[in-house]
């Protein structure tokens, strides 16, 4: 009983401890089943280590052939990406050549558009070139053709009036005695009284009479001539060119004497006339070219196409008539039709024509133009000036310079500065006289192309602001269409008055 209880207590102890009492003392059979069991059990444990220790030695196995695998991809990987980045280094390369000779190809089309472009241009401005050669040569042939003409007609006109003066001193002759030869004084306004004059003038400013004269026409038939006329009169004489100050000078007039008195189409037009013909009456002067020192130097100024070179002609042919020793000087020398037209012009007249190539010094050859007059005893020089725009500073001072070298020669030269204008500008002449007579010293004024126009006017206008003579007007394309100003003459032919020779 005591071992009983001691055991007992020795596994109460034991399961106290936390160990475990698989049973009491065994027998021999049950410690060798026990042994047996253990021994299995260690052998399964030795078997299950072993097994434990294959599988680790199995998986350090897998993990060493996992390391030289990826070892081995992860070299196989950086040979590829070695290739490729040789690869792409290698097209990187190419690329970049292939850019270079893209671009050098670029350049050399580039230089080859642009020289394609340069030769087209070249090739254009050649052909504007010989286009403006073959315009050239197109107006100077016209101009040749025109001036012929010109002086044919004089001469045809010359001669036919030379036969008439025949015919009548041979009648005269055989009718009297010839009485002794005396010396008589010419008439310089013989041509504006001979016959046909006015008709002449009449029929060249009709284009301007007709503006003026009928819009009078019907307005003033027995109308009182009160302020609402004045201002209608005004408003029309503006619009005639006659500009403001002229139309508020001559209704300012009309009334002192007429305002508030009924008035016909034929007095308005009569009192008119009388206005314009006192505004232009001291302007009316004939040029005396026989006058002053030898050889006289005329200078012709104006805007290009104002009638320069054919109104020298024209006077120079006058001149001729009359026996005057001239010499024609052609220094418009940027415009070779000029040139060529004034020469016509000297051979058909008998006048000798002084030249230079196109673009020489103008100074120069009226310089020289000058000292050979002078050397020969000429009674006139002639000098036509290129046509230039009294905007363009550098063409003025290029007058001034002619008009320095001639005062070389003698010191009162230029001792004519004739103003050349083309009536057809309108208003835009009275801006033309100021900037030539500060220029040039204008002395005097000739309007051509008077028959071309409407704007007959602003000569009136002109005769009232400018104190210059007015010498000549064109009516015209003939020799003979060149006359003399008459102050009575114009103003009635400018009104519309019926065509009658003045008094």
């Amino acid at each position: 009983m005591i071992l009983w209880f001691g055991k007992k207590k020795k596994k109460k102890e034991l399961e106290d401890a936390g160990a475990a009492m698989d049973a009491p003392d065994l027998s021999a059979e049950e410690v060798a089943a026990k042994d047996a069991a253990e021994k299995e059990k260690a052998e399964r444990e030795a078997a299950e280590k072993a097994e434990i220790e294959r599988k680790v030695a199995e998986a350090n196995r897998a993990w060493e052939e996992r390391q030289k695998r990826e070892r081995e991809e992860a070299e196989a990987e950086t040979r590829r990406l070695e290739t490729q980045a040789r690869e792409a280094e290698a097209a990187r390369e190419q690329a970049r050549k292939a850019a270079e000779e893209a671009s050098l190809k670029a350049a050399e089309d580039e230089a080859a558009r642009k020289a394609a472009e340069e030769a087209e241009a070249q090739a254009r401005r050649a052909e504007e070139e010989a286009e403006r050669i073959r315009k050239e040569e197109a107006e100077r042939e016209a101009a040749r053709q025109k001036a012929e003409n010109e002086i044919r007609i004089a001469e045809e006109r010359r001669r036919a009036e030379a036969e008439r003066e025949e015919a009548r001193r041979k009648e005269d002759a055989a009718k009297a005695p010839e009485p002794p030869a005396q010396s008589v004084e010419p008439d310089p306004y013989a041509e504006t009284k001979s016959p046909g004059f006015f008709k002449k003038l009449t029929s060249g400013l009709s284009k301007s009479s007709s503006k003026l004269g009928a819009s009078l026409t019907g307005t003033f038939t027995r109308r009182k001539l009160d302020d609402e006329a004045l201002e209608e009169l005004e408003d029309l004489l503006i619009t005639s060119d006659m500009g403001a100050r002229v139309a508020a000078r001559i209704t300012t007039n009309l009334a002192k004497t007429r305002f508030d008195k009924d008035v016909t189409d034929d007095e308005i037009k009569a009192a008119l006339a009388e206005e314009i013909e006192a505004i232009m009456k001291p302007r009316e002067q004939v040029v005396d070219f026989s006058d002053g020192p030898t050889p006289r130097i005329v200078l012709f100024v104006g805007v290009n196409g104002s009638g320069k070179t054919t109104t020298i002609g024209k006077i120079a042919s006058k001149l001729k008539e009359q026996g005057a020793s001239a010499l024609l000087v052609a220094g418009d020398t940027f415009r070779a039709a000029a040139i060529e037209q004034l020469t016509v012009w000297g051979e058909r007249a008998g006048i000798p024509v002084m030249s230079k190539p196109t673009g020489a010094d103008a100074a120069g050859l009226v310089y020289e133009a000058v000292e050979k007059a002078k050397a020969e005893g000429l009674d006139l020089v002639l000098v036509d000036t290129a046509g230039r725009l009294q905007n363009k500073a550098e063409l003025m001072s290029e007058l001034a310079k002619i008009v320095r070298v001639t005062r070389k020669l003698d010191p009162e030269a230029p001792h004519d500065v004739i103003l050349v204008l083309d009536a057809t500008v309108g208003q835009n002449a009275l801006s033309q006289v100021e900037a030539f007579r500060h220029t040039a010293g204008v002395s005097g004024i000739v309007m051509t192309k008077l028959d071309g126009t409407a704007k007959g006017g602003v000569l009136v206008a002109i005769a009232e602001a400018h104190d210059l003579p007015i010498h000549f007007i064109g009516v015209g394309e003939k020799a003979e269409d060149l006359q003399p100003f008459s102050a009575e003459a114009y103003a009635k032919a400018l009104v519309g008055m019926d065509e009658k020779e003045p008094a």
